[in-house]
């Protein structure tokens, strides 16, 4: 059997984990998780986890921030005046918003508070900061 090297195709199945246990995401039952290692398109420590595995097998890994989405940065959490935003907007804590950057890129931001001046979002990665256990079972290798 292969074992997994950088550079190859796999599937996998997964749950990752809140050190507190709670599930914040999984593949069972549903499709398995196709991507190629190493095209840091995962998050380092998840990729990494499945390097020398070989079908069939498993392995639960515990990921620090740094490996995972990194740590929680205050600077991401910013207050914009309500006259920033669209007439017509209701904004409500939780509601996910999309920020247009001067790059031209977009980012993703959750709104925190609402004033009646104005509303406060995180755009950190809701997963920052946080340890992370993943069990994985590699499925395929190609």
């Amino acid at each position: 059997m292969a074992q997994v090297q950088e550079g190859n195709a796999v599937k996998v199945h997964y749950t990752g984990k809140l050190d507190d246990g709670t599930v914040f995401d999984s593949s069972l039952g549903g499709d398995p998780l196709g991507f190629t290692v190493g095209d840091g398109l995962l998050i380092p420590g998840f990729e990494n986890a499945v390097v020398g595995l070989q079908p069939g097998e498993h392995t639960v890994i515990t990921l620090e921030p740094d490996q995972a989405y990194g740590p929680r940065r205050e600077e991401l959490v910013v207050p914009l005046g309500r006259d920033q935003l669209p007439e017509d907007a209701e904004p409500e804590i939780g509601q996910q918003v999309q920020l247009h950057m001067a790059d031209g890129g977009v980012l993703t931001a959750e709104i925190v508070e609402t004033t009646e001046q104005s509303i406060t979002i995180d755009a950190n990665h809701p997963l920052a900061g946080k340890t992370l256990l993943f069990e994985i079972e590699l499925v395929e290798v190609s």
